[in-house]
């Protein structure tokens, strides 16, 4: 462990508390339906996933939580290629969530990674609050009905992440 008790990224894995948060940001649905983004050129199924969803595909609760095991193995592959720096377990889980949702692309050029890796850790942690539209939507915005879950989530995850939560 360094000094400040974060661990390398190497022994890091999403903490089944950070899988179960994943899912309830996420929802469930048991049958495919229209991305809340990008319509139905990315259709969503069980707790949020994309890759090979096809509108019509239909999974059950088990078989939903075990896909987004698989599919948050694959993110914590990409965080771990892209950050360089020791972290606590609840600056893990909130970057996975991030990751999960916004794709492991964008966040690994995200500015939150360039201020992490440079051991910036509270801007790390507050440049979440940077993820804040939904297309043209600033969910920021008081009063919007549009992506009002989408703000509070990533208020949740700054918090969780500053060990707040």
């Amino acid at each position: 462990m360094s000094p400040d008790n974060r661990s390398l990224l190497a022994v890091l894995v999403l903490s089944a508390a950070g899988l179960v948060g994943i899912a309830v940001d996420e929802g469930y649905t048991a049958k495919a339906v229209p991305d809340p983004v990008k319509g139905k050129s990315v259709p969503t199924l069980g707790f949020g996933t994309t890759g090979g969803v096809r509108m019509g595909d239909t999974t059950t609760p088990v078989k939903a939580l075990q896909r987004k095991l698989s599919d948050v193995q694959a993110f914590e592959g990409a965080l771990k290629n892209c950050v360089k720096v020791p972290l606590h377990q609840h600056e893990y889980d909130s970057y996975i969530n991030l990751a999960y949702n916004i794709g492991p692309a964008a966040f690994c050029s995200s500015t939150l990674v360039k201020r992490l890796n440079a051991g910036d850790y509270t801007g790390a942690c507050n440049a979440i609050l940077m993820w804040k539209r939904v297309g043209e939507v600033d969910c920021s915005k008081p009063g919007n009905e549009v992506c009002a879950g989408l703000w509070a989530r990533r208020q949740r995850l700054r918090r969780q992440c500053l060990g707040q939560d």
